[in-house]
């Protein structure tokens, strides 16, 4: 009689257990669904002043490579981030040598402390990307190696 009853106190704290972890999931769903609903919002009643600010920031981020001469893509460093690295790897040698005289070209004036004149400026394409796309390849490559459960060949963070 004993072992039945202690048998019987077993299963009814595992079915406490298992309601008070449903309740915890239900719980933490519903907060979920009033961050997602907080979030939708906020996002509707920011979203003219963010479209603003992304635009002048844009704008403003693109004048200041026009002076040098450099597209948003030279900005990214391959000493700090590996998948840059390799993506770098994949372009072209046309495209490399361009980025490297974009580099040398925009270190000079920075050192004479000048900028392009005018009319060099309006033929700046800033927002031109031309490794953001094989980036976007390494790193979904990247992530897919990791999603397989396979090792990734080589660690490409900097620690």
């Amino acid at each position: 009689m004993c072992f039945i009853f202690g048998d019987w106190k077993v299963l009814q704290r595992r079915n406490e257990r298992e309601r008070e972890t449903r309740r915890r999931e239900r719980r933490r769903e519903r907060e979920r669904a009033r961050a997602r609903v907080m979030s939708n919002l906020l996002l509707k009643v920011f979203e003219g002043p963010l479209s603003a600010m992304s635009k002048y920031y844009r704008s403003a981020v693109g004048a200041e490579l026009s002076k040098y001469g450099l597209r948003y893509d030279d900005l990214l460093d391959e000493t700090a981030n590996l998948d840059v690295k390799e993506a770098l790897d994949r372009l072209s040698q046309e495209e490399r040598d361009m980025r490297q005289q974009r580099l040398k070209r925009a270190m000079d004036l920075s050192m004479k402390h000048i900028y392009l004149d005018e009319e060099t400026r309006k033929k700046q394409t800033p927002f031109d990307h031309y490794l953001s796309p094989t980036l976007a390849e390494v790193e979904a490559e990247k992530a897919e190696k990791v999603a397989l459960g396979s090792d990734v060949a080589y660690n490409r963070q900097i620690p």
